[in-house]
């Protein structure tokens, strides 16, 4: 089943139920209180109704009352985690124009200064996540480390007839590594930009091809429940992943009734996702539930897209369209 676009991916990678960087989200959520802490206090200044009668001292706050900007101690601290599962709605193969659910499960935090996100079926680990506070970050940071991908397109669920007569395809496992670079504060005061790229190889012995996978991502706060996640992302295949995947040799043409195609590597797929996750108690700090919407689009390009396994039997625009909860802690 192809999960071809980079959830994110559930975070783009990063995380679509919590943040990819804990200290910009802590620092956002801190300055949307804090706004909204002083535009109560100056509309009480300035509106004798509601404040103190003329001439009146204030009466002094009580014994052991808590401060006014007292803030709860955040989650997201050395160690933290969401889990969330979710279903989606994705193209049965690469290539397919039918559609059937699939389930999203979702992990992503920081463990032991090691951050851990989603990458498709799969997940990327950041050996420099930098460290947790309730100062955003300032100036860009480097993001590296390994990167996993599960693949097993056109391994089962195959739901046209036609394509399924051509055989089973064996699952692969991507190992490589990420690097990636994250910009803070680019169009609001809390929002984050970031340009990365992938290099994958199958271990497995299915493909035996490598991928290289360059993205670019934007996340921000939207009042203080919303976080938006979007990334734009290609995807770069080399000859023994496009023979595998989009070829038609003799024996699958006698099969299937399709032309024999051989296919050659280059650029394989652009597309893009969005993720919203909306936090239910309206604090992003504190953890808890969340909910998360996912929605992108992907378009095959050259030889996965003239493939007959494409163009005879299926689409070449992708679609996916998914919704989960998280829990944070």
């Amino acid at each position: 089943m192809p999960l071809r676009f980079a959830l994110a991916p559930l975070a783009l990678a990063a995380s679509c139920a919590a943040p990819a960087f804990a200290s910009e989200r802590e620092g956002e959520t801190a300055a949307a209180e804090a706004e909204e802490e002083a535009s109560v206090q100056s509309a009480t200044q300035s509106d004798p109704q509601s404040g103190p009668q003329a001439g009146s001292q204030s009466a002094p706050p009580s014994a052991g009352a808590p401060p006014p900007f007292a803030f709860a101690k955040p989650v997201f601290d050395e160690t933290w985690a969401t889990i969330g599962l979710g279903a989606a709605m994705v193209p049965s193969y690469a290539g397919s124009n039918d559609y059937i659910a699939f389930p999203l499960p979702l992990i992503v935090g920081r463990i032991g200064g090691v951050g851990i996100s989603p990458n498709g079926p799969g997940f990327v680990l950041d050996l420099n996540p930098g460290k947790p506070g309730l100062t955003p970050r300032k100036g860009p940071r480097v993001a590296f480390g390994p990167a996993f991908r599960f693949r097993n397109d056109r391994n089962n669920r195959i739901r046209d007839e036609v394509v399924a007569r051509a055989g089973k395809l064996d699952a692969a496992l991507e190992v490589g590594g990420n690097v990636g670079v994250s910009f803070p504060g680019v169009l609001k005061p809390f929002d984050q930009l970031s340009v990365g790229v992938q290099a994958r190889w199958d271990v497995l012995g299915a493909h035996e091809g490598m991928i290289i996978e360059p993205q670019i991502g934007y996340r921000a706060l939207i009042g203080k429940a919303i976080t938006l996640q979007a990334q734009v992302s290609a995807e770069f295949v080399d000859n023994n992943f496009a023979d595998y995947y989009f070829s038609v040799d003799p024996a699958q043409a006698a099969a299937t009734g399709l032309a024999g195609f051989r296919a050659d590597g280059g650029l394989n797929r652009v597309g893009t996702i969005a993720i919203l996750a909306y936090d239910l108690d309206r604090n992003p700090l504190n953890g808890g539930w969340s909910l998360t919407g996912v929605g992108g689009y992907s378009r095959l390009v050259g030889d996965s897209a003239d493939t007959p396994f494409t163009t005879v039997r299926g689409d070449a625009n992708q679609f996916i369209l998914g919704a989960g909860i998280a829990y944070t802690f």
